[in-house]
C-alpha cells in the first residue's frame, strides 16, 4: 500500500488560504460526512495549467446549487485557487480535487445555516489505467447496481452521495479481475461506468448514451468535439445492452481515465481500433497548453 492520502507533503487550499496538508481536516460531525451534502470535481493539470479549469469550476458551483447551498467563492476565485495549489506544490502535471461541503454547526437533515467550506488538493496521479497496456483495452463487467431514476436523485450534480453505488460496483469488479464495471440506467439501458462515460463505434460512427440520468462529463464533451472536428459522426441516443454485439470498438472517457479503449464488457468483445487510438492521441494533444503543443 502506498502513502496514505492524509499524510502527503504539500499544501491544500482551504477556505481561502494554503494550509499544511496534514492540517486540512474536518470535524467528525460535519454534515457533509453524515448526510452527503458534498460536491466535488476531478480535474487534471498538464504543463502547469488545469485543463478546462473554468468549466469545472462552473460545474462545481452548479452542483452545489442543485444540492441547495452556495459556495462562497466565485468561479474566477476558484480558478485562481486551483492554479495557486498547482504552483505552490510544484505540480505541473497533477490531478486536482476541489470539494465543497456543509460544515458542523447543525447535525440533522436540515442544516440551512451551516458554513459552506471549500478545499482544493492536488497530487501526482498518473494514468488511471496502465499506459503500457491501455491500447489493448481494459476488461469490464456489468454492474449489479443501476443509475437511479433522475426523479429520485439530483443526477446532474457531481455529488459525493451519488458515487456510493459506483464504489460498490468497482470493488466487486476489481475482485473479479476486471478494471471497471458498466452500469445500466433504471430502465435497463446502457448508462456509464463507475467514474467515466462510455462510447461505442459502429460503421465509422460513434454512439454514446444520452446523459440525462448521469453526469455528462467535461471530458465526454471534449471528445465529442474532437471527433466532430475529424468529421466523425457522433450519435447520442438510447442504447440497449443487446445492441452491444453490433459495435466494433468501445472506449471510456473521464478526467481520470482520459480516453481508454475497452476490449471486453461481460460477454461482449470489442477490438480497440483506429477511432479509439485517434481520439486517444487527439485528446493527449488537446490537453497540452497551446504554447507547449505548438513547440513540440
Amino acid at each position: 500500500m502506498g502513502i496514505s492520502f492524509d499524510n502527503i507533503d504539500g499544501v491544500i487550499w482551504y477556505d481561502g488560504r494554503l494550509v499544511p496538508w496534514q492540517d486540512a481536516n474536518v470535524h467528525i460531525l460535519t454534515h457533509g460526512l453524515h448526510y452527503a451534502s458534498c460536491v466535488f470535481e476531478g480535474e487534471r493539470a498538464y504543463g502547469g495549467r488545469v485543463f478546462k479549469s473554468t468549466e469545472h469550476s462552473e460545474r462545481l458551483k452548479r452542483s452545489a446549487d442543485i444540492l441547495d447551498f452556495e459556495i462562497p467563492f466565485s468561479v474566477a476565485e476558484i480558478d485562481a485557487a486551483k492554479q495557486l495549489v498547482i504552483d505552490a506544490n510544484k505540480l505541473p502535471d497533477a490531478y486536482l480535487r476541489p470539494v465543497a461541503w456543509r460544515g458542523s454547526e447543525m447535525m440533522g437533515v436540515a442544516a440551512q445555516t451551516n458554513t459552506i467550506h471549500l478545499a482544493i488538493a492536488a497530487w501526482n496521479w498518473p494514468s488511471y489505467f496502465d499506459p503500457a497496456t491501455k491500447l489493448k483495452g481494459i476488461r469490464m463487467c456489468l454492474a449489479e447496481y443501476r443509475r437511479p431514476d433522475p426523479a429520485t436523485i439530483p443526477a446532474l450534480a457531481k455529488a459525493s452521495g451519488l458515487y456510493m453505488i459506483c464504489t460498490i460496483s468497482k470493488h466487486k469488479a476489481e475482485r473479479a479481475g476486471y478494471a471497471d464495471a458498466m452500469m445500466l440506467d433504471w430502465q435497463g439501458r446502457v448508462a456509464e461506468c463507475t467514474g467515466a462515460n462510455i462510447f461505442f463505434v459502429k460503421d465509422g460512427a460513434i454512439h454514446t448514451p444520452i446523459a440525462d440520468c448521469f453526469l455528462a462529463g467535461i471530458t465526454r464533451a471534449t471528445v465529442i468535439d474532437l471527433a466532430r472536428r475529424r468529421g466523425i459522426a457522433v450519435i447520442e441516443r438510447r442504447i440497449m445492452p443487446d445492441e452491444l454485439d453490433g459495435f466494433s470498438e468501445c472506449f471510456i472517457t473521464g478526467s481520470a481515465a482520459e480516453v481508454t479503449p475497452v476490449a471486453e464488457i461481460a460477454d461482449w468483445r470489442f477490438t480497440p481500433g483506429r477511432i479509439s487510438e485517434l481520439l486517444m492521441n487527439d485528446y493527449a494533444a488537446e490537453v497540452q497548453p497551446k504554447g507547449k503543443a505548438a513547440a513540440a
